[in-house]
């Protein structure tokens, strides 16, 4: 098997092979460096928090626009027929928290 390239060529194949090695060498270095570990691991966690935190406001955005669309129309006046019912509800229980506090405060 007969090489048909020229001494320099050869050599200068070796030199861009020496210097293409050198910077996977450094890349390695880098990607092992314990710095750039910590860096990549706090990303990752930083964006599964992000994710999760984002997924957490949009499930919690979809309750309150349910909750809201139960209560008030389309046009923005309060359903009465829901709403006293339920402001009767929460007034009564708070009643009866009040006197059961007073109760075994005596």
């Amino acid at each position: 098997m007969s090489d048909s390239r020229t001494p320099a060529q050869i050599e200068a194949d070796i030199v861009r092979r020496r210097d293409l090695l050198a910077e996977t060498l450094d890349e390695i270095g880098v990607r092992v460096h314990p710095k750039t570990i910590i860096g990549d691991a706090k990303a990752r966690v930083a964006a599964t928090v992000d994710h999760t935190a984002g997924r957490a406001f949009v499930a919690a955005n979809r309750l309150l626009t349910d909750v809201r669309a139960r209560f008030v129309h389309h046009d923005g006046a309060p359903r009465l027929e829901r709403v006293v019912p339920v402001a009767l509800a929460v007034v009564g229980v708070v009643g009866l928290l009040a006197l059961s506090t007073r109760k075994r405060k005596v």
